[in-house]
This record gives structure tokens, sequence and C-alpha cells, in this order.
């Protein structure tokens, strides 16, 4: 266990209690505490067998939850779809990207284990629920080194969530309830025997197996001062308002073990005027950012997790988005939110970038003299002046720009789990009829903003989930 995970999340309230203490009002087989990504896939694995009652409790109206907010983008490798478009990819490919982007801090046997699952995730989406997928061959995120990207239609997690609800509505064993939080865990003897759930009164569940897709703790600003750096705390939260490190804390009060607390996923482009996410397609297929000086201040393919504190460091937590017409026109039509970015007049253009510098609050003689310096080395395949050359293209008017900070989308640490996906106390041990799945989990990132690979999120989100709800149902078999 990490020293800087060691310590149990502050919180006065008991979150589990004692089956001595209640009484069940109703049962069900494997109760799921949360309707996002993780928690609808895992319904869906779990349902496979028609004998088991699934019950899904979502403490917000509507499910989702930070998939929602997302690309919806999984990342798998050696799929079919892969090798339609010619592509051949071992999930140690894979395995390699993910670690070699966290310097190897992430547990390595989970790593690999998800990577060698992901193929079998996207066929059983893909094959068995009909959840529509497509592989993005256009361009990679920072620090991929192959096409691996399945995304649903319109690169839109709301359309991957839409779909995921759909199949489990449609499901006769699966009942989805909304409005309906956990609220405690419910256990004897260090096992799990239900749960405590509702919002204007309390239910007693008891159920045989419990699966925690809560998600982390981003939106809970107590938790987020107590473990993550200090910079984040500034910055823009842009994820679901329900992510208050339920799950987390439910297992931890059970001896669950935590583990890379200070792990989370940042985002460097969200726009400051309209609060709309410009998506990181377009600093990757050229796009680049400056501060207020009209300066280029670091790497921008280095990651959009970790680029996000760089924003934050600059004057005013602000920087200038600047890219061309070639890039807003591929992008336009591809990506729902680039769509509806647009929509909400979030870029703004000119025909030098003099002109849409200044107008975006930026130096715009010496943003001018920045984007010929990275023209010129675009062209000539060379590293510019901070020492990139992934993504690079040459910008050419008309351009196009907008304000951004950085911004907080979720957490990656949290409890720690087996390829099972059953929680794990610090001795190793399982704790009995508990599962946790995607932000409530601990992630593949490591530590800090640094680690995180694009499609980290819905790896662990949709990957724990299909592996949990797998667990589960055959231990009724």
């Amino acid at each position: 266990m990490d020293e800087q995970a060691a310590r149990t999340p502050s919180d006065s309230v008991a979150e589990v209690v004692s089956v001595s203490d209640i009484e069940w009002d109703i049962d069900t087989d494997v109760l799921v505490a949360g309707g996002g990504g993780t928690g609808l896939v895992a319904a869906l694995a779990a349902s496979e067998n028609p004998e088991i009652r699934v019950t899904v409790l979502e403490k917000a109206p509507h499910c989702g939850g930070n998939t929602s907010l997302s690309t919806g983008m999984i990342p798998a490798a050696g799929t079919r779809l892969q090798r339609e478009a010619g592509i051949e990819e071992t999930p140690a490919d894979m395995a390699r990207d993910i670690l070699e982007k966290n310097d190897y801090q992430a547990d390595e046997e989970r790593v690999t284990y998800l990577c060698e699952e992901s193929a079998n995730l996207i066929h059983w989406l893909v094959d068995d629920w009909d959840v529509t997928l497509h592989l993005v061959d256009d361009f990679k995120y920072p620090k991929h080194s192959e096409f691996r990207m399945h995304a649903p239609d319109g690169r839109n997690g709301e359309n991957l969530v839409a779909e995921l609800v759909e199949r489990v509505e449609d499901a006769p064993n699966i009942e989805l309830l909304t409005n309906a939080p956990v609220t405690k865990l419910v256990a004897e003897d260090g096992a799990v025997r239900g749960v405590v759930a509702g919002l204007t009164h309390d239910e007693a569940i008891e159920a045989e197996k419990v699966i925690l897709a809560t998600d982390g703790f981003a939106g809970n600003h107590e938790m987020i001062t107590e473990y993550c750096e200090e910079d984040v705390e500034r910055a823009l939260y842009f994820g679901s308002d329900g992510n208050t490190g339920d799950g987390v804390r439910f297992g931890a009060e059970l001896g669950g073990e935590l583990a890379c607390m200070d792990a989370y996923q940042g985002h460097a482009t969200v726009a400051s005027q309209t609060g709309m996410l410009s998506t990181y397609a377009v600093t990757m297929n050229g796009g680049v950012l400056v501060n207020e000086d009209g300066e280029r201040f670091g790497d921008e393919s280095s990651g959009y997790s970790e680029f996000a504190i760089d924003v934050l460091k600059q004057p005013g937590g602000q920087a200038v988005q600047l890219f061309d017409e070639r890039i807003f026109e591929k992008l336009q039509g591809e990506f729902d939110d680039f769509d509806e970015a647009v929509e909400h007049g979030t870029y703004h253009s000119a025909d030098s970038v003099a002109e849409l510098a200044d107008r975006l609050g930026a130096d715009g003689e010496r943003a001018a003299e920045t984007i010929a310096a990275y023209n010129e080395a675009a062209s000539a395949g060379e590293p510019d002046e901070v020492g990139r050359v992934d993504g690079t293209h040459p910008l050419e008017a008309p351009f196009y720009g907008t304000k951004v900070t950085g911004s907080l989308f979720h957490t990656q640490g949290g409890l720690v789990v087996d390829k099972h996906a059953r929680v794990l106390r610090t001795d190793g041990s399982v704790v009995s009829n508990l599962y946790a799945g995607g932000g409530t989990a601990c992630g593949i990132s490591g530590h800090g903003a640094g680690g995180y690979l694009s499609g980290n999120g819905l790896t662990t989100a949709l990957g724990y989930g299909r592996l949990a709800g797998i667990h589960a149902r055959e231990s009724f078999e």
C-alpha cells in the first residue's frame, strides 16, 4: 500500500452498519450502486444468467455519470475492428503505452489483465449487446502508439450511455431506479450483506453481491484537498455532480485498501467563456496553446491531463488555443462535443494570428511570431521550440481560437481490487461479496495527473464493470 493512501477518508458519519441494526425491506441477488458506465455494464454482465435478479440504484435523476460526459471512446487491443482496418496490435502493446505514461507506477498485473480483456469487452458489447462502436483511425490521443479507440456515434459518451440504458431497461431481470442513492453498506462479520438506500426515506435491501460503481471523489472538495496536489484545487470541476467518493468511503470503512489516491484526470482545454469542452483532437491535429504573452509554455502533446496544470500556472490560470480552418472543418460532424461548442459560440476566427490573439486577450504580435516558428518546425518535421513532434501540422489562415482553462474531470485513485474487481484488504484478503470498478476502484494511471493516458477511465469503468458482473453472476452457478 502506498503511504499517501494509507489513511482512511475523513468522515464522521458511519458508512457501514451492522445487519443486526436493520430490518430488511426487500431483497435482490446483485445490487449495483451507480448507473454510470461501470454500473450499467456490470448489470448487463450479471444479468446473462436469467435466474439472477439485478438491481441498479443511481443517485442522480438520470444515468450516465462521467461516462456520459466523456467521448465514450474505449481503448482496446487486438479487436476485430482493428484487424478489419489492417491494424495488428497485441494487448502487450496497449499495456506498454499505459505503463510508460505513468512511469510504471500502476499495478502492472492489473494493467496487463485489463488490456488482455479489452478486446473481449469490445466484442461482447458489439456482438452480444448490439452496442454501436467504430474504430477511430483519423487521429491518436497523446502517447497512443496505435489506433485503438473504439467510439460510439458522435464520439460522445451520452450516446454510449443511451444504448447501455436501453439494453438494461430491456433486460427482464434488471430493475433500474434513479433518484435512489446508496447511503450505507450493511455488513456482518466483515462480509457485505446489502445496502441502505433512498432519497426521501431509507430502505434496507438485502443482496448476495454488491458492486460499487459510484465513481470517484472529484466532486468532493474536502477529499480533493486531502489527497490531491494543491494546484488542482483551483481547477474548474468538469465532472459529474455525483462523484462525491461514496463508494470509496464505504469500502475503506470495511478495511478495503486504498491506493494512488492522488491520481486524477485533468483537462487543459475547457473554454473559459462558454464552459464548453474544446476537444483535445483540436490540439492533436495541429493546434497549439499560448499564454497571454503569446508564448508556448510546454509540449501540448505530453497529455491533456498534466497539461491542465500547466495551463493553470499561466497568468489568470488561462491560455489561448489556436488552430486553423483545416482542423475546424475536419472535426465538424465527427465530434458532438466540438459541434456543440461551435453552436455555443466558443470559437472566434480571424485572417491573422495577431488579430485573433489580440481579440482573445493575448499578445498578438508575439503570438504571430510563435505560430511562425511552430509552422517552420512542423514543415521541416523537426521538434519545435517546446520539443513537440507529435500531431504537428503547419497552421494557415483563416485561424480559429478560444480562451481555455484547466479543469478536473475525475479521480483515478480508490479501492484496490483483484482481476475479478473484488475489493481487497491491506493483507490481500477479499472483502466478501463486495466489488468495485471505475472511479471507485484504484485506476491504472499511477500518481498525480501525468500518468493518465486517454481512455484509462473507461478501461477501468467498463473493464472492471464487466469483470465484476461476470464474477458475481458465476457465483450463483
